[in-house]
């Protein structure tokens, strides 16, 4: 008896600890961070070079693709006659890839005339240098337009351009198709751009920097905050790191990179470090005129960019017209590998300063806006430092905390009941006392 009780409660404390290793996320795998992160649900897909062979996108997914020299490839989307369809793409070129002014991708989604509804391109200009870079197209539900309304099979397209100087290598591509959500009543939106806004630099943040490490991609980008940012190992000649800042309705977003001097040397390099913001859909916000470096401390920032607002859409600069939805928005510095010549492969210091200005204001969307908002949950990342992965990951073993102490509460329970039946049968199998015939001092029968 007592040894099937005890089998018993050791299979309960096994089956939940069992329960416990089983969640997923348990272990989680370190290495060294590639160049650049995919995001590991990025599904394999290939472009068609002909319209009727692409493989169609669906919402909220990613993809990994990749893009020759010269290339035009083909993806499909299958669209209805109400939603707002973002596509972007990711052009990463392999490490050490020479690039030269003008190369890039150009972007469009086209109908099945090949009517195009709308075109972007990404484009390495005066940074010659390789790092990943990010465009988008959309298909927007327009109430006065003829053009791209209609539900129907739709076709992205993907063209890349290269100078003969360029190394020929294909370049990795990262594809994401989002879905803008349902406006609460799309008849009171405004339908103009608002023609000026606040411009003036903000203060600068007035507390001492923190450290941060920054991602190597939109996947794993670090979140920041308003404040005073120290890149926690510098940053290398070749490298670029990915932040990532919420900015909810109404609020501006100002950024501001410091590279550290450099006592190495007093060479000057020009074009030395790039700064660059996407909106949530990763398209390309604004890109600061790139810094020239020469071994002193040196400051470039972002123009000054309106608050996030619905309208900005129908502005004619590419720029205010990309502050169009609230949720994420992310930073890229890039250190040119030029600079490893004058100043050696060491990591230079490098500072963010942010500032997240204005009062929140209401979603316009109805539901749950996904990427397209700026939820508590998000304001606690990026007063965290955390990336994606790591709160995920963090949430996880939270539920594998309870599900252990779960198992530890079975174990108790387990031995609780153990221990009872064991002291029952003790006492069920005793000898028995004396008789009163027997008893050895006389008096009444005594009680066992």
């Amino acid at each position: 008896m007592r040894q099937r009780n005890r089998g018993r409660v050791a299979l309960a404390a096994v089956a939940a600890m069992c329960a416990a290793a089983a969640l997923p996320g348990q272990a989680f795998a370190a290495g060294e961070p590639a160049a650049y992160t995919f995001d590991p649900g990025a599904k394999e897909i290939k472009g068609a070079e002909a319209s009727t062979d692409a493989s169609a996108l669906t919402p909220g997914s990613v993809y990994k693709s990749s893009i020759k020299p010269g290339e035009k490839l083909y993806y499909r989307l299958d669209l209805d006659a109400k939603t707002n369809a973002y596509v972007s793409a990711v052009a990463v070129p392999s490490g050490g890839a020479l690039v030269a002014y003008g190369d890039g991708i150009t972007v469009s989604i086209r109908d099945s005339t090949d009517l195009q509804c709308s075109s972007d391109n990404a484009r390495f200009e005066s940074a010659e240098f390789a790092r990943p870079i990010a465009t988008y197209a959309y298909r927007i539900m327009e109430k006065d337009s003829s053009t791209c309304q209609e539900a129907g099979a739709y076709n992205v397209l993907i063209e890349r351009e290269s100078k003969d100087t360029s190394t020929p290598d294909a370049w990795d591509l990262e594809l994401r198709y989002a879905s803008e959500p349902q406006l609460k009543s799309a008849g009171s939106m405004p339908t103009d751009a608002p023609e000026d806004w606040p411009s003036a630099s903000p203060v600068p943040p007035t507390t001492a920097p923190q450290k941060r490490s920054g991602g190597t991609s939109y996947y794993d980008a670090t979140g920041l905050e308003t404040g005073e940012w120290r890149e926690k190992d510098g940053i290398k000649p070749g490298q670029t790191l990915y932040y990532r800042v919420p900015v909810d309705w109404g609020q501006q977003i100002y950024a501001t990179a410091d590279l550290s001097n450099n006592n190495a040397s007093d060479d000057f390099i020009g074009n030395a470090l790039a700064l660059s913001l996407d909106n949530p859909a990763h398209g390309h916000v604004d890109s600061a005129t790139p810094l020239s470096y020469s071994g002193r401390p040196a400051s470039v920032s972002l123009d000054p960019l309106p608050p996030v607002a619905y309208e900005n859409r129908y502005d004619s600069s590419g720029s205010a017209a990309a502050m169009r939805f609230a949720g994420w928005y992310y930073l890229s510095v890039t250190l040119s590998p030029k600079v490893a010549k004058s100043y050696g492969d060491k990591a230079i210091p490098l500072t963010l300063k942010i500032k997240v200005e204005g009062k929140a204001r209401n979603s316009p969307y109805t539901g749950d806006a996904g990427i397209f908002s700026v939820t508590q949950d998000d304001r606690d990342m990026a007063r965290k430092g955390q990336a994606a992965p790591q709160a995920a990951r963090s949430d996880r073993m939270k539920t594998i905390g309870m599900a252990g102490i779960g198992a530890g509460s079975v174990l108790v329970l387990g031995l609780g009941v153990w221990t009872l039946l064991a002291r029952r049968r003790a006492a069920s199998t005793a000898p028995a006392g004396p008789t009163a015939d027997a008893q050895p001092y006389g008096g009444p029968p005594q009680t066992w």
